[in-house]
């Protein structure tokens, strides 16, 4: 499948596409840019919490999308699959719960058509009613997918018609089983048709692709060289098997050698490896970060004093709220930067840090 050639796209961290270029850190240092970009939309959903604002919109929809365009974020960031016949789905797990006759069963989102996919939830034609949408937990518990305001579940294609504010960008991470092998051969076909409908109707709104998939992250770079490409990694949190995924320095070494333009790290890596925030921006790699901690504001300004470029949140209102104040010029001195901290100092600010945020 050939790529129609696409004009490069104006992310907010980039004007113009260099070779290696620092993406996020060029902007920041231009206009003191700090990224916002909202999780799934306008958040995650976690079935059983008691915090009424991760239930409150169907993540990953484009009720999702047009909520979260509303505040000043610069991305949205959602997951994308490929259906059996070949077509780029919006959907964060690997598997879809649903039940008949009191009966539950799983079927993997890359093993089913589109028609089936779209079957399961709310429809869009409201003469239907859709397959019950169930959801598993952490825990291992497969549970009802209660939303306030649902919405049907909705292709690649459809976010790119549908979500109203034309500049917002669009973080499209590229989800893939972390139990299974892919070849570079079935790489190529789960993300070539990602690609096609990227190129076909794209057109100049900002794009960032990242996965967690250090294979993915490198093909998808050499399949296409308009739109950045961010690895995703827990950074150190949690280990695998493949070792590229086990440290920020390892996540250094990818991006590197594979061309990529910067990580996405989970903010905790970063806050147990301060001093891995220098060695990325000295690599001309951009940064950012995710995870539940982004959702406290005070995590937020910590980041920003560290040099990390951005964050992407679940709570986008007060998050973008916080980051409006935080980005203010103080009221002593227009042109008076922020405080900047020595890294001992900066070790010390983050022992205050709770290692764990309830919500």
């Amino acid at each position: 499948m050939s790529l129609k050639a696409i004009h490069v796209s104006k992310v907010p961290s980039l004007d113009h596409f260099p070779e290696n270029p620092s993406l996020l850190c060029s902007s920041r240092k231009a206009n003191n840019k700090f990224v916002v970009v909202g999780h799934r939309g306008h958040g995650m959903n976690m079935t059983q919490s008691p915090d009424l604002r991760f239930s409150a919109l169907k993540e990953n929809s484009i009720l999702s999308f047009n909520a979260a365009s509303k505040f000043s974020l610069d991305f949205i960031e959602f997951d994308v699959q490929v259906t059996r016949d070949g077509c780029p789905v919006i959907f964060h797990d690997d598997f879809i719960y649903s039940e008949e006759q009191g009966v539950v069963y799983e079927r993997r989102v890359t093993d089913v058509c589109l028609s089936e996919f779209l079957s399961y939830g709310p429809q869009r034609d409201t003469g239907k009613t859709g397959k019950p949408l169930l959801r598993k937990s952490k825990e291992g518990k497969i549970l009802k997918w209660s939303v306030e305001s649902d919405d049907p579940l909705c292709t690649l294609q459809e976010a790119f018609e549908k979500v109203e504010k034309p500049n917002l960008g669009f973080n499209i991470e590229l989800k893939l089983d972390d139990n299974l092998f892919y070849s570079s051969d079935h790489l190529s076909r789960l993300l070539l048709p990602i690609l096609q409908v990227v190129s076909d109707i794209g057109k100049d709104r900002p794009i960032i692709f990242s996965s967690f998939h250090p294979d993915a992250a490198l093909l998808v770079r050499k399949l296409q060289t308009t739109y950045p490409v961010f690895f995703l990694t827990n950074g150190g949190t949690e280990m695998y098997y493949d070792t590229r995924r086990n440290s920020l320095e390892e996540a250094i070494k990818l991006c590197l050698e594979g061309g990529l333009q910067g990580i996405v790290s989970e903010v905790k890596g970063v806050f147990r490896n301060p001093a891995a925030v220098n060695k990325i921006k000295e690599s001309k790699l951009s940064l950012m970060t995710y995870g539940k901690l982004n959702n406290v504001a005070e995590a937020v300004y910590m980041q920003h004093l560290m040099g990390i470029e951005g964050v992407i949140v679940d709570h986008v209102e007060e998050i973008t709220e916080a980051v409006r104040e935080m980005m203010k010029p103080s009221n002593r001195d227009a042109d008076e930067p922020k405080p900047n901290f020595s890294e001992r100092e900066l070790s010390f600010l983050l022992k205050l840090i709770p290692e764990l945020i309830q919500h």
